[in-house]
């Protein structure tokens, strides 16, 4: 996604002019609703700002028929054929509706929808309350997108209760497994020793009786679905109309969405990996806003005075004379209550987990979400040391780029492990999804001298995004770890160091394939008078963006000079397993100079490959990624018990020769900068983060070709140095 872009504003001034003349005023529509005003100014801003706009036309409305109906039932638990062929009459005129700024068949379908829930209230405790039969033969299809709906309440009935049979069964296995006697098993530390572990005589457990533990398992179950429609009653008319506008947005394309306000919020606070606010993460439960997770670093865990557990009954705010019970209110509401800007106080009536009530105050301050920066760790191997960087995702602060950001901490990140000794750098966008368009151009100058990074085209207009710095901050052997799920500034990044030849990229055959721009557009400022409240914010797809060399990411993704299966490699992820996505095309490759610090980068590529072909654990990881698709395209599940256990004795047989994958060593040590020690020495939290991330990069064999890659890189770099040094 690409944040402030020229071209883009120029383009929205002059969407902004015509809306204007289009006198967007609370006053000059006949019916002043909030649904019908944020249904025409989005439709407006999508007409005239999306990349490749779509005809609203009888086409579009059976596919918003028919996604709005599966995204509001999706396992069909709720709507009955009556009810979709009553629904079915507004198939082909939704676009009708969309252009007059007619809601009747979002009225219609969610009215239906509320009175369907209220039903469905009645059956789940009246068919919890009676003992399931597990010793009879039943089954139940999970092939929802191709089942019927119901015909009758008496059917939908009857599908609740073989789910909610479903659900106990799996608790109820659960909980006889837990009486059988458990074998004991040698615990290994980091190094794989065995750990000194004292024997502890647990407390003798007096075993439950099946019916006991059935009965357990079906008030488990019914516990859940009363927290779920507990959750759904706080939902308003304007949650579920989110989810219309979204599904009349992502017609266009799958990355253009609607944000109501407090999911603008939520994507804020992605993008930044930052709040403000007292750092503690918060979940509705019975009533209670109840603390789930204390954030390390933030005020409450500063403070040391809010615990995981701890119900807030009350806030108030510094200025104010009394607090407000947030007691029963929604959770957005209530987090709205409790954070607030850096400096400023609150004071939090706290139930404590032994049950005692206390006023609370905290400052307010900003909260860095550490799980979204980058992180780095030092590798040894047989005297020599590489850098690994991780990268979750390509984060700025969306006020202020200059604030905190992704190249900024990787250029961090390189100099400290510079420091180190570092030969050969391994770069982790693994699962990462991307982000910042900017940050990716401006990491990718990390690496190269200067020259162009990617190409961005709107319709009518080509830029191209320089690297316009000099300096080179790392010149060394690179290697760039990708899978499935690397996506959009991971694929820019990649693409653009495969085109210039800096790095080698390893992972999967292919990236996601999400080769679109995306803008953030606040809604309220089409508004004049507006005395509706806030409007939220659209997402659109813009632009495209393209290789260096000329080519797309866009459905093809980037593809790895080493191919390394996972388990994603039979399973569909990716761009071209969406509905709508823009298509594959290419424009003129930008004037570009190949890198020049590596000799014999083919002949590695060619070295990696063949260790690839010849390594057994890569091929249990591509029999693995098999078996799991296997699994995966199973429908029908068995409900006897008898059966159910069976069939999971006979999948835990069968993953006994996937085992070896977990408990893989690739030999090499993981060693924490000596900056963060230093922080881990004050944070046991973060100590045992890293403690955790490491023990997992022992087990991967990804990174251990990375670094023969490296090893193989390194060793070429180191000769073309010398024969500088020589002709100089």
């Amino acid at each position: 996604m690409r944040i402030l872009k020229k071209n883009f504003k120029v383009l929205f001034l002059a969407v902004f002019v015509a809306v204007a003349s289009c006198s967007f005023t609370t006053k000059e529509f006949e019916n002043p609703d909030k649904d019908k005003l944020l249904l025409d100014i989005i439709t407006y801003v999508l007409q005239k700002g999306h990349y490749d706009p779509k005809e609203i036309n009888d086409a579009f409305s059976v596919d918003v028929y028919n996604n709005f109906i599966k995204g509001i039932d999706p396992l069909k638990r709720y709507f009955l054929a009556s009810d979709i062929k009553e629904f079915s009459k507004y198939k082909t005129e939704i676009d009708d509706q969309i252009k007059n700024k007619d809601l009747s068949f979002f009225n219609l379908v969610h009215t239906r929808y509320l009175e369907r829930m209220e039903d469905v209230k009645k059956i789940y405790p009246e068919v919890l309350s009676k003992p399931f039969d597990f010793t009879k033969d039943e089954s139940i299809n999970v092939d929802y997108d191709n089942i019927e709906y119901a015909t009758s309440k008496q059917e939908l009935r009857d599908r609740w209760r073989m789910q909610l049979k479903f659900s106990t069964l799996s608790g109820y296995y659960d909980l006889v497994e837990d009486q059988k006697p458990k074998k004991v098993e040698k615990e290994s530390d980091e190094d794989g020793e065995p750990k000194k572990v004292e024997k502890k005589k647990a407390a003798p457990v007096e075993k439950k009786s099946l019916a006991e533990l059935e009965k357990d398992a079906r008030e488990t179950t019914e516990k859940s679905l009363d927290e779920y429609f507990d959750f759904t009653k706080d939902l308003q008319r304007k949650d579920y109309f989110a989810i219309y506008l979204n599904t009349i947005v992502e017609e266009f394309d799958p990355h253009s969405n609607y944000f109501a306000p407090p999911d603008k919020d939520r994507f804020d606070l992605q993008m930044s990996g930052k709040l403000e606010g007292i750092g503690a993460r918060l979940q509705k439960k019975n009533d209670y806003i109840t603390v789930i997770e204390v954030i390390s670093g933030g005020p409450a865990w500063r403070s040391e005075i809010i615990e995981v557990g701890d119900a807030i009954l009350k806030v108030k705010q510094e200025k104010e004379a009394d607090p407000v019970s947030i007691v029963g209110m929604r959770i957005d509401d209530a987090v709205k209550l409790i954070k607030g800007p850096k400096g400023t106080k609150v004071t939090l009536t706290v139930k404590s987990v032994d049950g005692t009530i206390s006023d609370k105050v905290l400052t307010r301050d900003v909260v860095e979400l550490e799980e979204t920066y980058a992180k780095s760790s030092l590798i040894e191997k047989d005297n020599h040391k590489f850098g690994l960087i991780n990268l979750p995702q390509f984060y700025f602060d969306m006020q202020n780029y200059k604030e905190r950001n992704a190249a900024s901490d990787v250029k961090k990140e390189i100099l400290r492990l510079k420091e180190e000794g570092m030969e050969g750098l391994v770069f982790d966008l693994r699962g990462n999804g991307g982000g910042s368009l900017r940050t990716a151009v401006d990491i990718a100058g990390l690496f190269i001298k200067n020259g162009p990074v990617v190409q961005v085209a709107s319709p009518g207009n080509k830029e191209v995004l320089k690297d316009k710095d000099n300096e080179v901050v790392w010149d060394g052997p690179l290697v760039i770890l990708v899978n499935e799920l690397s996506a959009s500034a991971s694929e820019i990044l990649a693409a653009a160091m495969q085109d210039y030849k800096r790095a080698i990229i390893i992972g999967s055959k292919q990236t996601y394939g999400k080769g679109t721009v995306q803008n953030l557009v606040d809604l309220n400022q089409w508004m004049r008078n507006n005395d509706l409240g806030d409007l939220g914010a659209l997402k659109i797809t813009s632009q495209k963006f393209y290789r260096v060399n000329g080519g797309s990411t866009q459905l093809e993704g980037v593809k790895s000079d080493v191919v390394m299966p996972d388990r994603y490699s039979y399973i569909d992820v990716g761009e071209k397993d969406y509905d709508n996505p823009l298509p594959y095309d290419s424009i003129s490759p930008a004037s570009y100079d190949i890198w020049k610090g590596y000799i014999d980068f083919e002949e590695t590529i060619k070295m990696s490959k063949e260790r690839m072909a010849n390594n057994k654990d890569l091929q249990l990881i591509d029999d693995n990624a098999k078996w799991i698709k296997t699994r995966r395209d199973e429908k029908t599940i068995n409900l006897n018990f008898d059966n159910y256990t069976a069939e999971i004795e006979k999948r835990k047989e069968e993953t006994k020769r996937f085992e070896a994958i977990d408990k893989y060593d690739n030999k090499l040590k993981f060693v924490s900068l000596p900056y963060e020690v230093a922080l881990m020495e004050q944070d046991t939290t973060l100590s045992e983060k890293r403690s955790r991330w490491h023990k997992n990069l022992k087990k991967d064999i990804y990174v251990e070709e990375a670094v023969h890659v490296l090893e193989d890189l390194k060793t070429t770099n180191v000769k073309v140095r010398k024969m500088a040094d020589i002709k100089n």
